[in-house]
């Protein structure tokens, strides 16, 4: 829509991890370097971390971009996978013929026969492994294993594994310190630092066709500001400023277009822990996190003079202590609805299972639709009686309003309200529940 309007050939700050349009901020320039080095020179491991947004996907593909002609390169995207079909990824990518129902024996056979011959040609065989923060223990285990395949002088197959900061979490532990040993590189990106966000917003623009600034330079401090310096959103807020310069028929990008950006896209994101979401200055029903996000629904005549968290009376029930009435303007039932989606899932917390196995029972929702749908249900909502893509979407046009925050159980306990909470399970594995009862 403004593309034409800002003179430039295509989208400067599309989420696709376009290789054109990377930048090399120092701290990048290193990571790629250590990953080169890892690959060409070294064996074992290499170990590529950094919070989401911060660039891990776009280094892969500057990664295969500047590989040496003589490596072999598989790539695993994604990590929910067995081991066999993990190991089937491995030889279709490298174009190992397999059996179809071959034996696990047999695949690895197959690889290391193909790791000897490349080898023997002086090929270098590489893996790398996205979102592994995300992999099972035993595919961790089977990724270990597989360093085992060498010659007497060198290791046959180098291992990249990229994810978030939770993968050295993962590695430090006692059950995998084995696998630790072997990393013979670490490396994690960061932030971009003011200077570096302003030269990115400008990169961006100028691959894209820019020939004159776009972006004041208050308006660039005011993205690093918003963005934390995290590339992604840097991306959303630039892309939503862009929009705003065009729809005011602006030539330039100021601060308070930046703001107004930053102001929608919360509406629909939560990309900093530390952050508070406000909209609107109205909150309520709460989605919160141990250490996490919060998310708070109220209607919007309800407001309050504290923290903005509307003394709406939740849903009475055995899980939630008597407070306050709102007031008759209050739209809330008297009771909860018995068929709320999340019974299951507050049973199934409330009860002497332990955490990890009621995260991976099959019969247990914890996606965020049905989190939502059993808190708009617990306030006698029909969450599917409304339109929008999203929960907060559809609260919107139930007259409520969203607010995140950080919280913590005895904040929860405080507020008093039904909450839904992201949780992590020890792969990773995000997930979202509904709390009644504390």
């Amino acid at each position: 829509m403004y593309i034409q309007y800002f003179g430039l050939k295509e989208n400067p700050f599309a989420l696709s991890p376009d290789p054109r349009y990377l930048y090399l901020s120092h701290r990048h320039q290193e990571a790629l370097a250590h990953l080169l080095y890892g690959i060409t020179e070294g064996g074992g491991f290499v170990q590529l971390t950094g919070e989401v947004g911060t660039g891990k996907t776009m280094m892969i593909r500057a990664l295969l971009e500047r590989l040496p002609e003589n490596v072999d390169v598989a790539l695993v995207l994604y990590p929910f996978l067995s081991v066999r079909e993990f190991l089937a990824s491995i030889l279709d990518d490298l174009r190992v013929e397999r059996s179809a129902k071959g034996s696990l024996k047999g695949m690895i056979d197959a690889l290391n026969a193909f790791l000897l011959d490349n080898h023997a040609k002086g090929r270098r065989t590489v893996l790398i492994v996205d979102e592994a923060h995300r992999l099972s223990r035993e595919l961790l285990e089977q990724i270990r294993l597989l360093t085992n395949l060498e010659t007497t002088k060198e290791k046959l197959l180098q291992i990249v594994l990229v994810g978030q900061p939770e993968l050295a979490t993962m590695l430090a532990s006692r059950e995998l310190r084995q696998l630790a040993q072997r990393v013979t590189a670490r490396y994690n990106l960061t932030a971009l630092q003011a200077a570096e966000t302003a030269e990115y917003v400008n990169h961006r623009l100028g691959v894209a066709g820019a020939q004159t600034p776009v972006f004041t330079r208050a308006a660039l401090r005011s993205v690093r500001r918003w963005s934390g310096g995290i590339p992604r959103l840097i991306n959303l807020t630039g892309d939503r400023a862009l929009l705003g310069a065009y729809a005011h028929g602006k030539a330039r990008v100021s601060a308070s277009m930046v703001r107004q950006a930053a102001r929608e896209i919360e509406q629909g994101t939560r990309p900093s822990r530390s952050r508070l979401l406000v909209w609107a200055g109205t909150a309520a029903l709460t989605v919160a996190g141990l250490a996490a996000a919060t998310l708070w629904f109220v209607p919007d005549m309800l407001q309050t003079k504290t923290i903005g968290v509307a003394a709406v009376e939740p849903v009475k029930s055995r899980k939630v202590t008597d407070h306050p009435s709102a007031g008759p303007d209050a739209r809330v039932a008297s009771k909860p609805d018995a068929g709320a989606a999340s019974v299951t899932t507050t049973e199934a917390l409330a009860s002497n299972s332990t955490l990890d196995a009621v995260l991976a029972d099959p019969q247990v929702a914890t996606d965020t639709d049905s989190a939502f749908a059993g808190l708009f249900a617990h306030w006698r909502l029909d969450y599917a009686g409304f339109a929008g893509n999203t929960g907060c979407e559809r609260a919107q046009k139930a007259g409520l309003h969203c607010l995140f925050a950080a919280g913590t159980w005895s904040n929860l306990r405080q507020l008093n309200r039904p909450a839904i909470i992201e949780l992590y399970d020890r792969v990773g594995t995000r997930h979202h529940v509904l709390v009644t009862e504390l």
